[in-house]
């Protein structure tokens, strides 16, 4: 631990008392837990086992007012290049159970949403073919009410059980998270995902495959998949596309160091060659700058950036 981070001892000690010596590290580098390979050492990563240990965890960090984040698979986040001063909790290295109760299939919050829409699969259970190629994790799926090609989480979520700001574990039902476009209760409120119970309906394996296949197919073809990103750059835009305002700004291979617009799907920005997340910043901004000033709208990122 740096010198900067000795305050975080004691609280370092209690973590271990919780999840064990070997799940807490010190200054472990976020490059290694995000798709955009971008990040500096957090102070603390601690990886919990299970939901009691992430309730305690985070009220350890409570106690000692010391600032944490929740983390699933870094798949929408772009990490300081100075790292993160307090508790990175991961999730997806520690609570990746997966249960199944007829047509109800329940998975921890780590669980990849890939993984859960395989599995599915191979249970003949259809409705989670959308998630296949989103490279996030299900807790964080909830968060934002993920989705692609016509799907989306609120169209299979059952309910959620979730860590609640005031300590309780509840179950709450997907009706009551007031999911909308990229966004929920989860989000809004601050809940943490602990698991998420998922609504299918029986399906012939061959054909849930084959769509899957189409639609890994479809992403494939038109994403930058083979480099290093946080997915889609910006939200949707009320009455517009981003990547089509990207493209008709002449934006598409706009650079500034090792990061770029993907000239593969301008809604991309990608990691061509060890960026920092200062040039994913400065890119970012540049676009969001030049889209306003040549149709008046202005992009507004989904990526979420930490701090």
């Amino acid at each position: 631990m740096s010198d900067s981070a000795d305050h975080l001892r004691p609280l370092a000690w209690k973590l271990r008392s919780i999840v064990g010596e070997d799940n807490v590290l010190e200054g472990e580098p976020m490059s290694g837990h995000t798709t955009f390979k971008i990040g500096g050492p957090a102070d603390l990563y601690v990886i919990p086992e299970d939901p009691e240990e992430v309730r305690d965890v985070v009220a350890a960090c409570g106690e000692a007012g010391e600032p944490y984040f929740v983390l699933g698979r870094g798949s929408d986040l772009l990490v300081s290049d100075d790292g993160y001063r307090g508790v990175i909790i991961a999730i997806a290295d520690g609570l990746v159970n997966v249960s199944v109760d007829d047509e109800v299939m329940t998975c921890q919050a780590g669980v990849s949403l890939r993984e859960a829409s395989e599995m599915a699969c191979e249970l003949g259970l259809t409705g989670l073919e959308f998630a296949c190629g989103i490279p996030g994790s299900v807790g964080g799926a909830c968060f934002m009410n993920a989705g692609a090609y016509d799907g989306c989480m609120a169209d299979v979520l059952a309910s959620v059980r979730a860590l609640m700001p005031d300590g309780s574990i509840c179950d709450i039902d997907a009706d009551d998270l007031q999911m909308g476009y990229r966004t929920s209760r989860v989000r809004t409120e601050g809940l943490v995902v602990l698991s998420a119970s998922f609504k299918l309906r029986e399906g012939d394996p061959e054909a849930i495959r084959e769509k899957m296949d189409d639609l890994t197919q479809r992403r494939e073809s038109k994403q930058p998949l083979e480099l290093p990103s946080a997915g889609s750059t910006f939200k949707r835009p009320e009455g517009h596309f981003a990547g089509k305002l990207i493209s008709d700004a002449g934006l598409q291979g706009y650079r500034v160091g090792g990061a770029e617009v993907s000239t593969k799907h301008a809604g991309f920005v990608v990691n061509v060659d060890n960026a920092t997340a200062a040039d994913v910043h400065a890119v970012i901004e540049h676009v969001q700058d030049e889209v306003e000033r040549q149709f008046g709208v202005r992009l507004e990122p989904e990526v979420r950036f930490l701090p």
